[in-house]
């Protein structure tokens, strides 16, 4: 990046903030500067006569998942980054990016740049690696088999990754919330394989190894005290690298500064998981991907806190629980969660790559014990071997009783402060139909930098089966085209004016000028479900446009009719985008359009006029794409319909059950 399109960058993401943000931002880099010009301090003492709270159950569940099946990869030196398998040795090279296998020096940690990927490659490959996920899983399968192996690959990838990542030095000291990350992993390590009096650390050898695992631990904690996200920043990493910290605290009480980790790491969390989350359970990011990043962050610090017998406030536990509401009300009965906003295929704990179960309906299992919540039970549906690894053996009973209490899967269909909405017909049943729509805010913060301008998009499905989709994220540091192609408006089921996106991008991170929501109507009755709902992101434009979408839903006949307006002073060029599964056939007939996925069969009927195209996997322009994973896409089927309105005329597109 030359010196000049930094400037601008950083121009434009100073016109995005607050001045409060401006002046903490200040001050914090300031503070920064003055820690980096310190040496290293060297490591505390610490106090082997101290013992951490246990918050593990360390029981073996009968449960296993595929922990055994990921070990063994492991061991084999193959890993799975993203939803690749790559082979690279055991133990790999911790500073070489698995993208374009580039060695990546050990200068300053904190003063590395990562923005030129065509140099180092796309830098979330590197801290995949250097997350530790797959030190949980060989911890897990030493509790399932005691096979000395598994243990003795945990003391391999430590061994070799204190001596290759010497703090602060390299690309593994750049970020304070993959520190966060790796102390939370390293915390179920340590449980999992017996705490201080493992026998891992039974030889001279193992002494050594604990030595050094215990330095890193404070390394890793101070680290995140001198690094961590501003308090103005209220975005993921910040609730992260606060959970890192307290868990730390709580698992590692070997020193004075652990007591100060666990101060600062509770009261962060009590004030952001209240900052950054909705009354309603929506995270303010607006993306499902780092709703369930986030919650597990909470979800380990409470475990921790409430193991130290000072648990977190019943404020936080309820935000927690209000969170996977929301879960469960927007996914339909095939477990399928719409893709909103940036994913980036992240998670924090190697107990969830080693269960080999849905995320999120893992996440809704654990919450049915954690709050004796029987509706997310149902909406679960199973038990998953990662609760039980949680929560104990016990679990099992406890869940079967919920299940029995029968109670309704989706509890909630509305969420107005996050501004999403559920239209439904049968919810969880083998008839269902559920619309979930998005009338919400951009994002969090001044760059809401994980938002999408997707203003009154909308997802479709039937019977379990996805229709109309959230296409997803592409990539993040991949080509410019593809990151800012699934971050627009035309990669949405929504209308585009001009050929414009809703809100105005200043960066693959960041949007300069936003658009504001507005809900007009909302009815949910017996027979029909109808929202009305409104956005002013294109009043930048001629005339002033407004866009207004409306939803109604006849029950009874499994028909969804939307209805599309703009007001403004002129008339408008339109285009309407209807974005469908990859299991979605696409076909014309004489009175519209056919689209079956599997038995399951809808008529779509468009606005009158106007022109039509069905495009798959389309480049130019860029249409007919889903990603179902981090730099992941394949070719689905994209509907557009193009056409010029007059000031409130209506387009109709008409959904149809057969």
């Amino acid at each position: 990046m030359s010196s000049l399109t930094q400037v601008g960058w950083y121009w434009n993401r100073l016109r995005c903030m607050s001045v409060s943000e401006i002046v903490e931002r200040a001050g914090a880099t300031a503070g920064r500067a003055m820690v980096r010009r310190r040496l290293p301090e060297p490591v505390a003492a610490p106090r082997l006569d101290r013992v951490g709270v246990s918050w593990l159950p360390v029981t073996v569940p009968a449960l296993r998942g595929v922990a055994l099946q990921r070990a063994d990869e492991v061991l084999s030196g193959q890993w799975r980054i993203f939803s690749r398998l790559m082979g690279l040795g055991f133990p790999p090279e911790w500073n070489r990016n698995p993208d374009k296998a580039v060695l990546l020096p050990l200068t300053d940690g904190k003063r590395m740049s990562f923005r030129a990927t065509a140099v180092v490659g796309d830098i979330k490959y590197l801290r995949e690696l250097n997350r530790h996920r797959e030190l949980v899983v060989l911890a897990q399968a030493w509790q399932l088999t005691g096979r000395e192996r598994y243990l003795d690959g945990i003391a391999t990838l430590l061994e070799s990754w204190f001596a290759e990542c010497p703090h602060p030095c390299g690309p593994n000291w750049s970020s304070a919330l993959e520190a966060g990350v790796r102390l939370i992993n390293w915390a179920i390590v340590w449980q999992l394989i017996g705490g201080m009096q493992s026998p891992l650390f039974e030889r001279p050898v193992g002494k050594v190894l604990r030595t050094d695992w215990l330095g890193s631990i404070w390394q890793h904690a101070e680290f995140i005290c001198g690094f961590r996200s501003s308090d103005s920043a209220t975005s993921h990493p910040l609730i992260g690298e606060l959970a890192g910290l307290f868990v730390a605290g709580a698992t590692w009480p070997q020193w004075r500064e652990a007591q100060r980790w666990r101060r600062v790491g509770r009261d962060g969390l009590e004030r952001e998981v209240l900052r950054q989350t909705a009354a309603d359970g929506v995270h303010k990011e607006q993306a499902t991907g780092y709703q369930q990043f986030v919650w597990d962050f909470l979800l380990f610090a409470g475990l921790a806190a409430r193991g130290t017998g000072k648990p977190f406030s019943e404020t936080y536990w309820r935000r927690m629980e209000a969170m996977l509401e929301y879960v469960a009300g927007i996914m339909d009965s095939g477990g399928h969660v719409p893709l909103f906003g940036d994913s980036d295929d992240s998670v924090v704990s190697g107990l969830s790559i080693g269960a080999g179960a849905c995320l999120f309906q893992s996440q809704l299992a654990t919450g049915a014990m954690l709050f004796g919540n029987p509706s997310l039970a149902r909406k679960a549906g199973v038990l998953d071997p990662r609760t039980v690894w949680l929560l104990g053996a016990d679990v099992c009973t406890g869940f079967d009783r919920l299940l029995l209490q029968r109670a309704p899967a989706t509890r909630r269909t509305d969420f107005p402060e996050g501004g999403v909405f559920v239209l439904g017909s049968n919810l969880d049943s083998p008839d269902e139909l559920r619309v979930v729509a998005d009338a919400g805010p951009l994002g969090l913060g001044g760059v809401a930098a994980h938002a999408h301008a997707d203003a009154l998009s909308f997802t479709l499905s039937v019977a379990g089966r996805q229709f109309l989709i959230d296409p997803g994220t592409g990539t993040y540091h991949g080509p410019g085209k593809w990151r800012h192609g699934f971050r627009g408006s035309a990669m949405h089921n929504t209308l585009v004016l001009g050929g414009e996106d809703q809100a105005v991008s200043g960066g693959r991170f960041m949007w300069l000028r936003r658009f504001r929501t507005s809900v007009l109507e909302r009815e949910d009755g017996p027979d029909s479900d109808r929202l009305v709902a409104e956005h002013d992101g294109y009043r930048r434009l001629p005339g002033k446009p407004v866009h207004r979408r409306s939803w109604l839903l006849d029950k009874r006949k499994g028909c969804l009719r939307v209805k599309d307006q703009v007001f403004a002073g002129t008339s408008q060029n339109v285009t309407l985008y209807w974005h469908f599964s990859e299991d979605c056939n696409v076909t014309c007939t004489p009175e519209g359009l056919s689209v079956s996925s599997g038995p399951i069969c809808l008529d779509m009927v468009l606005p009158e006029g106007g022109a039509v195209s069905v495009l798959h996997g389309s480049e130019v322009p860029l249409a007919g794409w889903v990603s179902r994973g981090y730099d992941l896409v394949e070719p689905s089927t994209t509907v557009v319909w193009r056409g010029s309105v007059m000031p409130g005329e209506a387009l109709e597109t008409v959904f149809r059950r057969l």
